[in-house]
């Protein structure tokens, strides 16, 4: 999950999991897989900033495939 803030200035938290993409319009535009969108005030590098992290967290990435090797070492 990551923090994020409404334009009303609620902060909210988010399943990073679900982002299937940000855009700046110049409001930050986050859609979800279920075509949900949220307008947030956080600026659009920290938002991806924030879903690196998440991602780490949880070891997203630590499965070798996902990175594109072939071979796990």
């Amino acid at each position: 999950m990551i923090k994020v803030t409404r334009l009303n200035g609620k902060a909210f938290m988010l399943n990073a999991l679900y982002i299937e993409t940000i855009e700046s319009f110049p409001d930050t535009t986050i859609t979800l897989t279920t075509g949900t969108k949220y307008v947030v005030l956080d600026p659009i590098d920290e938002v991806n900033q924030r879903i690196i992290d998440f991602y780490q967290s949880v070891q997203v990435l630590s499965n070798p495939h996902i990175r594109g090797e072939e071979d796990e070492k």
